[in-house]
């Protein structure tokens, strides 16, 4: 399968519509498991202000025929420091986006958003109901306490 960014330099995308994601062949097909990313220094921008947003966050999947190759993703997930999006937004389009693309078994993300005007926001999506048998281990991520 031909890569994009695989041993290759690549700079970082513009924009999470520019960016491309390379799926590569599940090694272990016949294996029922669960692949963890987690990006606790994303960043994205305020819709409203163009402040800088933080994220912590947990992308889990059982793959189906592909599995989505890391640089790839990172340089997705890396594109997002110049878009503007609600974190609702954010959160989700990701998870979709890697569905519709790899076609996983399952996906779930957990999108742990730092504190916006002293609110920290939360958001999960999933697609849909995990596979009878698979682990799923919790995310780790410890709710926000400010200060103490």
């Amino acid at each position: 399968m031909e890569t994009t960014h695989l041993g290759k330099t690549s700079a970082l995308p513009s924009s999470p519509d520019e960016a491309v994601l390379d799926y590569v062949p599940n090694p272990r097909l016949e294996a029922l498991y669960l692949v963890r990313f987690t990006s606790p220094e994303f960043t994205s921008l305020c819709p409203v202000t163009g402040q800088p947003d933080f994220a912590h966050l947990v992308i889990d999947y059982a793959p189906g025929e592909t599995i989505v190759e890391s640089k790839s993703l990172k340089l997705f997930l890396g594109s997002f420091r110049n878009h503007c999006g609600f974190h609702e937004d954010v959160t989700v389009g990701i998870g979709q986006r890697l569905c519709q693309e790899m076609e996983p078994r399952w996906l779930r993300i957990g999108g742990y958003w730092y504190p916006r005007g002293g609110m920290p926001i939360d958001v999960f999506w999933q697609s849909g109901a995990p596979p009878e048998d698979l682990w799923l281990p919790d995310q780790g991520v410890q709710p926000y306490r400010g200060r103490g």
